[in-house]
Formats: C-alpha cells, structure tokens, sequence
C-alpha cells in the first residue's frame, strides 16, 4: 500500500526533463539575439533619421552585417541682420594708422611776414625838449617853441648840450627866427642840482639893438629851463659871468630864470 502512494506523488522523471529543455532553448534564443542585435551610437540615434533595416537572410543563414552610418552634415547657423540703425552709437571706428612724424628740424618753417607798425610821434629811444626861437609881433618879438626829437639819455647835461646845438645852428621854420648872432659857440653846459650853466663864446654879444639883445637872451634862458622850468640859470661868455649885455648895458641877473626874466623884459 505504501509503495504505491509514493509512485503515484513523485513527478515523472520526462516532464521535468522537458521543462529543462524548454528553459534552455528559450535561454539560447536571447543570448543569440542580443549578440547578433545591432548596436546604434548614441549620437547617431539622436542625430540621424531611423533607416529601416535592410532585408537580408535569416540570422541562421549569414552573420549579422553592421552598416555604418555617416554623421550628419552640421548645418550653418544664420546669423541675424543687423541693420543701420540698430548698430550702437558707442561703435568705435576703426582705428587709423599713425602718420609718420617727421622731425621739426627738418620742417622749413614758413615766416610770416610782418606789417609795418606805424611809428609813433616819439619812439622808446627818443626824447622830446624844446628849443625856443622869437617871433616879431609889431612893436615887441614873441619868444616861441619848437619841439626837438633828441636821443634818449638820463643824463640831463647831454639833453641840454643837444638842445643847444639845434638852437645854435638855427631854425628851420621859416615862421621863426633867432636873434643869436651866426657863429656863436657852446663852449661848455653843465646841470648842478637846480641850477644850469651855460658858457658861450664872444660871438654872443656881437652886434644888434636892445631888442635883438632881449631876444637872444630869452631864447638862452628858456631854452636851458626846458627840462626844468623852475631851474636857475648862469650865463658867462669865454668863462667870464654875463653882467651886462650889448652897447646900451642891458643888465642881465645873475642867475636868471624864466619870472626874473619876464618881470625885467616883457615878452610875449
């Protein structure tokens, strides 16, 4: 009884030979497709468009055939317009090439040529005096004056001297006249403090009536206060003092100034 209940629970030994088998065939149908399964690059999947498989024989009749696939043709990306008016105002303009600098040595410089400049009544290196001459007017002479340009100096002494040789050699205004006979000589003039002297030779007292004496001893006087119209002035003929003057004594002060002169002879 017991040996026939244990042939009837074990499983017959065909059915589990036939499982086995089934487990196998079915194993070696999937390894065989996954080595003969053809790879696709990642890249290419993404890339490229699906190709359909070509036909070709069963897996069982030839070897798995691999076709390359080439990579895609990258396309150019267009770039966008930009027009004229969206170009930015900070656009820095192309840089030009430096000019070749030549040295200033080298560069003739071009003068400018000046306009002349109107010269003045009295230059820098001038200086105006007067000279003073007389004039007739009816019964009695007009002492006049008459500017001189003479050369600049601060030496008062030798503005003087240049005044007295224009007046020693006589006007040039035909209008005016000197009563200084021709020929007189300055022999010496020298300013001390206010004062002037004045040394003439003998020619000065030659000749003429009171009148022409009056005359050439104001054009003296007022000539040698010219700089100085207060100053003193002594009067000597060949070193001696002048006391008096001409045939009829005309007196002259010593020192004579511009007020004694026209208080002792009026003139105009």
């Amino acid at each position: 009884m017991k040996d026939g209940q244990e042939e009837v629970r074990r499983p017959p030994t065909a059915l589990i030979a036939g499982v086995c088998g089934l487990v196998v065939a079915t194993g070696g149908g999937i390894a065989w497709w996954a080595t003969n399964r053809s790879p696709i690059p990642a890249d290419t999947q993404s890339a490229a468009p699906p190709i359909a498989p070509a036909l070709s024989p069963s897996p069982a009749d030839s070897p798995a055939v691999i076709i390359p696939v080439p990579p895609p043709t990258p396309v150019p990306t267009p770039q966008a317009q930009v027009s004229p008016t969206q170009v930015p105002s900070t656009q820095v303009p192309p840089t030009q090439a430096p000019q070749a600098q030549v040295p200033q040595a080298q560069v003739p410089q071009t003068v400018k040529p000046q306009s002349p400049q109107p010269k003045s009544a009295q230059s820098a290196d001038t200086k105006t005096v007067q000279v003073y001459w007389v004039k007739d007017a009816g019964d009695r002479l007009q002492v006049v004056a008459s500017k001189v340009a003479l050369p600049q100096t601060d030496k008062p002494d030798a503005t003087l001297k240049a005044a007295f040789n224009n007046l020693l050699a006589g006007p040039k205004d035909a209008n005016v006249s000197s009563e200084i006979p021709q020929g007189t000589k300055l022999r010496s003039l020298s300013v001390k403090n206010d004062s002037v002297y004045v040394d003439l030779s003998a020619e000065f007292t030659s000749g003429g009536g009171s009148n022409s004496m009056t005359g050439r001893l104001g054009q003296i006087v007022y000539t040698a206060t010219s700089l100085k119209p207060d100053a003193k002035v002594w009067i000597s003929v060949e070193g001696k003092p002048l006391e008096l003057l001409g045939g009829e004594g005309l007196e002259v002060a010593q020192p004579s100034t511009r007020q004694t002169f026209d208080k002792n002879f009026p003139l105009q």
